[in-house]
């Protein structure tokens, strides 16, 4: 028996944009996971800005559709942030693809509506925290090619259908990890604190390894953030955030 076999809590969201620190979540979705079955929880939220066609090209949500059928920001914030911090105090582990994502921009989310961040509502950093693509990252350094959530499914024999919706995303990335365990069982007998700082240790490598190539092909642009699972991030008075 390890954590694979304990319940496990998957998190993602679909949003605006890529900017944790201005974009803001217009679907989210919990997904906990036991020996027994999934239960699954799921939030549309109006975002009180127009989301891009971009976006809505990856997640469908219309600005309209959003406006029209989403809750309340704070309403649904507060309960999402209350569902993941019960899930941490009950030692669950918080399961997420790219977790400094969607991590980030919740706590950026929280503050903006004057509630508080996974942090201080738990009275510590969010751990024990998994993520598939930081740990086949850590597993399968030197693999080339591509390492997105539908990657990650093709490469670990995972069938998913229709990803980029959010709880369908949570079910990948449950699935992924399930998977993984297996091509890796060392993963498994792992105990939740020591491959949570593992993954720290292993998403900062990368991210420096990254930037340092950006650096050397002349890209512009802030590269790849060096903190997992997530940043301290601050709202600033136009309503946006920033590192703190």
């Amino acid at each position: 028996m390890g954590w694979i076999d304990e319940p496990l809590v998957g998190f993602d969201t679909e949003t605006t944009g890529v900017d944790v620190d201005r974009d803001r979540i217009v679907t989210a979705a919990l997904v906990r996971r036991t020996a027994t079955g999934t239960r699954t929880s799921r939030w549309l939220i109006d975002p009180g800005v127009e989301i891009p066609a971009a976006a809505t090209a990856v997640h469908g949500i219309t600005t309209e559709h959003a406006r029209a059928h989403g809750c309340a920001p704070r309403e649904a914030l507060g309960e999402i942030a209350t569902a993941l911090a019960d899930a941490v105090t009950r030692a669950e582990p918080i399961v997420a693809f790219n977790a400094s994502f969607d991590l980030t921009l919740l706590d950026a989310e929280l503050r903006r509506h004057g509630l508080p961040t996974m942090p201080e509502r738990l009275g510590h950093p969010v751990r024990a925290v998994l993520d598939p693509l930081v740990l086949d990252r850590h597993v399968d350094r030197y693999r080339r090619g591509k390492r997105r959530l539908g990657d990650l499914c093709t490469h670990y024999g995972v069938l998913a259908d229709g990803l980029h919706s959010a709880d369908v995303d949570v079910i990948a990335t449950l699935d992924v990890l399930a998977a993984m365990a297996l091509a890796h069982p060392h993963l498994a007998t792992t105990d939740l604190d020591t491959l949570h700082d593992r993954q720290v240790d292993a998403h900062r490598l990368w991210a420096e390894s990254f930037n340092a190539w950006r650096r050397s092909q002349g890209l512009a642009g802030p590269g790849a953030e060096l903190h997992w699972p997530c940043r301290t991030v601050t709202t600033d008075r136009a309503g946006g955030a920033r590192v703190a």
